[in-house]
């Protein structure tokens, strides 16, 4: 319940600093935020938008609060993403297979290459205790790298040595009826990929004696280790399912979202995910909503440029003062501490007086 409320109050608090920053451009803050919630909430195809935008988000927080649970910070989720993205996009280009089995087959890729990338950290953070924040980057270059050389040398695009080929419609996550529901928007199935993924998360931290065993190791090493736990193995399980829930966002973003994968961009939506777990207190639920939020910023920014001459580039900015005061959430507990502390003194002094001779 606490982290929950420090989470409301620092997107209270960023988009009051996002108000006082349209003041002093001369913008109306009640008339930006109106057309950013319009543009990401306005009609159904907006809807649906601004949902395939958090889709990807879910996953990568997810990811990233899988990780810190496990008191790791898994910075690699951008390049696990593109490993992923890059499995799922090779799948659909090479077999030709019934539609339920080929989705299945490339949902599987991206899982399986997302978790192999990541395990590479896991390894070395368990085994030579190499900080998982640097491994990780690094990898997110060889990631980088890697789809800059396999997609124009082997699923080069028709018209551009930038992208690879783009996906048949019926090669995607996207299917007719969310399409229609959605009035053409780009929704697909991965919303209810993230869905599931956001259950068995949940599930498996709080029901599930790996998960117990993981937030052990999370809060203290060395004293997991001596109650008997299997730390190096539990130190390369978890980079293994972050990974793999990183590998699925790719997916959903390479062939739900997009139909193609291009060279040369490293989605920020991986470090993002950073963002939607610490806002989300790296619960998986709360990771959901924060990842709803963060598609609303998104999705609504384009149209608040639109209609006002509010900049686009001040929905990050809001992100990013939201984040401050959520990664400084010690701070405002110590004020909500404060705050009760003073509430619970007026209540005693106001109460009935008790005199010496009563004891």
């Amino acid at each position: 319940m606490r982290n929950t409320i420090v989470s409301l109050i620092s997107i209270i608090l960023g988009l009051v600093a996002g108000g006082i920053l349209m003041l002093f451009i001369g913008s109306n803050p009640i008339e930006g935020y109106s057309y950013l919630l319009q543009g990401a909430l306005k009609n159904l195809e907006r809807i649906g938008n601004t949902l395939a935008t958090a889709t990807p988000l879910i996953f990568t927080g997810l990811s990233v609060a899988f990780a810190f649970r496990t008191g790791l910070f898994n910075i690699g989720a951008s390049g696990q993403m593109l490993v992923g993205g890059l499995a799922a996009t090779a799948v659909a280009l090479t077999f030709d297979l019934s539609r339920p089995i080929l989705l299945l087959v490339m949902v599987l890729a991206g899982l399986v290459a997302g978790a192999l990338w990541a395990f590479i950290p896991g390894l070395l953070k368990a085994k030579f205790n190499v900080h998982e924040v640097v491994s990780t980057i690094m990898m997110n270059w060889i990631a980088y790298w890697t789809i800059y050389y396999i997609v124009p040398g082997y699923f080069k695009g028709e018209f551009l040595e930038t992208e690879s080929k783009k996906l048949a419609e019926s090669d995607t996550l996207r299917t007719p009826f969310l399409t229609e529901m959605f009035d053409g928007s780009y929704i697909n199935l991965g919303l209810f990929l993230a869905v599931i993924a956001v259950i068995i998360i949940a599930f498996i931290i709080e029901k599930t004696t790996l998960g117990f065993e993981l937030k052990a190791v999370g809060f203290n090493r060395f004293a997991a280790e001596y109650a008997g736990m299997k730390v190096n193995r539990n130190i390369i399980l978890s980079m293994l399912i972050s990974g793999a829930l990183a590998g699925v966002g790719g997916v959903a973003l390479y062939t739900g979202n997009a139909s193609s994968i291009q060279i040369g961009i490293l989605p920020a939506q991986g470090y993002d995910g950073i963002a939607v777990a610490l806002l989300g207190a790296n619960h998986p639920v709360g990771v959901f909503f924060a990842a709803v939020l963060f598609g609303i910023l998104y999705s609504g920014t384009g149209f608040m440029n639109a209609m006002t001459e509010i900049p686009p580039e001040l929905a990050n900015t809001i992100i990013a003062i939201i984040i401050y005061f959520a990664a400084t959430s010690v701070m405002i507990e110590r004020l909500l501490n404060k705050f009760k502390a003073k509430k619970s003194n007026k209540e005693d002094k106001s109460g009935p007086v008790v005199e010496k001779g009563d004891s």
